[in-house]
Formats: structure tokens, sequence, C-alpha cells
């Protein structure tokens, strides 16, 4: 009888796995995505860029990339570089496969047309024509003291160590992990997470010049120090620490 019962039990067991084990033979949709093959723009940006940019792409660690303006100045083939191989002498990493990231070549498109398909909008720059994404000619630091005085002092400070309106932009750990680039961004599409205006809007009636944005760039790069993150430099070495 209890030889039975065991048997009676194990027949039970035995069709519950068989049934379990159909039911999901039977479902080939339930199977998981490979990593590789996700193209969904949400999946992806939430999964490689928000923790810096911010969840909605409105600034976090980094840049804003849901900026309107922002996505005015710069192409696809530019976006699309800087996501795939990286940010020299910055915080922005490489994500494509060929660079040593961990997204394919479609996934990569499929940020820079998500990015463009939720955050841009045409008519953004009411007809003026951005400056220049890179620097086409170098700047000069002597002219951009004069142009930092005229377009950014009344915010930052005569020296651009910050005031109650606006951070220092001169401390040597934030241009110690921003680009040249990075700075000419910020100073022609402004912080909008940050209320700083961008290059039309600093001086009302009067924007900046592609010139003017070279040079206050080369004069902030002119503030970078040599050893970003030794706030100490005139320390004597040796000794206990």
């Amino acid at each position: 009888m209890i030889l039975r019962c065991q048997m009676a039990v194990i027949a039970i067991l035995l069709a519950l796995v068989a049934s379990s084990c159909g039911s999901l033979t039977a479902q080939p949709g339930a199977a998981p995505t490979r990593p590789d093959q996700v193209l969904s723009f949400e999946v992806l940006y939430a999964q490689n860029c928000s923790g810096c940019h911010g969840p909605n792409g409105s600034g976090g660690a980094a840049f804003p990339v849901a900026d309107p303006v922002y996505l005015a100045t710069i192409d696809d083939a530019t976006l699309r570089k800087m996501i795939a191989e990286g940010v020299p002498n910055s915080l922005m990493p490489a994500f494509a496969q060929s660079a040593g990231g961990m997204l394919t070549d479609q996934q990569v498109d499929a940020i820079v047309q998500g990015m463009r398909r939720h955050w841009a909008r045409p008519g953004v720059l009411a007809g003026a024509a951005p400056p220049p994404y890179s620097a086409p000619v170098p700047g000069d630091p002597q002219r951009g003291a004069g142009v930092y005085i005229t377009f950014c002092a009344s915010c930052h400070g005569p020296e651009g160590k910050g005031t109650a309106k606006a951070s220092s932009i001169v401390d040597g750990s934030y241009l110690g992990v921003v680009s040249n680039q990075e700075l000419r961004t910020a100073v022609i599409c402004g912080r909008p997470d940050l209320n700083a205006p961008d290059w039309r809007s600093d001086v009302p009636g009067r924007a900046m010049t592609d010139q003017e944005i070279s040079d206050v760039v080369a004069w902030l790069v002119s503030k970078r120090p040599q050893f970003p993150g030794q706030p100490y430099p005139g320390q004597a070495t040796g000794g206990s620490q």
C-alpha cells in the first residue's frame, strides 16, 4: 500500500514537471532577447546613458543631452562618433564594441535616432545660425579674458570663481574632467538644467561670435592645472602623509 502511494506521488510529480516543461517550450516568444539584439532606445539609454546624463536626458553628472539647442548644433555623425568612441580627456567612455564597449553599431544608431526623435525640436534656434560645434580656429586666451568679463562675469564673478548666481568655472577639479569641446559646448548651449543661457542670451541683444566663443574657451583652458586633483601644489613632498 505504501509503495503504491509513493509511486502515485512520483507519477504526479513527473506529470507536473512534464507539464511545466511543455508550457515553456510551447512559447518561443517568451525566450529572452540577447543583449546585442536590443534596439529599444528607452532600454539602451536607461542602461548605458542615464547614470551620467539623467533618466530623461536632463543632466546629472554630465551634460544634459535632451537639450534641443544642443541637438540643433551637433550633427548625427559627430554624435555617433562620441557615443561609439568616447571623448578623449573626459569621463565619457567608448560604448561601441569596435572601441572596447558593449554596443553594436546598430545599437549606437538606435541611441542617436532616439535622441533626435524624443528630444530634438525643429525651430528651437528661431532662425539663428548656430556656431560651429568644433572650433574652426584656435582661440586666444588673452582676448578671452575680455570676452569673459563681457559675457560671463556677471554670474560667475570677475575671476570665474563663482557667485551666489553660479558656481566656479575655474575650479581645477572641474577643468580636469571636462574636455575643451565640452567647455565649448557649454558656452554655446548653456546649461538649461542650471538656468545658464546659451550663446545668444548672455548679454541681451548681443550674441557671442564664433571667435569670442573660441577665445573664452581658450581662456578657460588656460586655467586648467597641470596636475588636476592636487589642491596643494606648494606642499613639500616626502615625510609622513
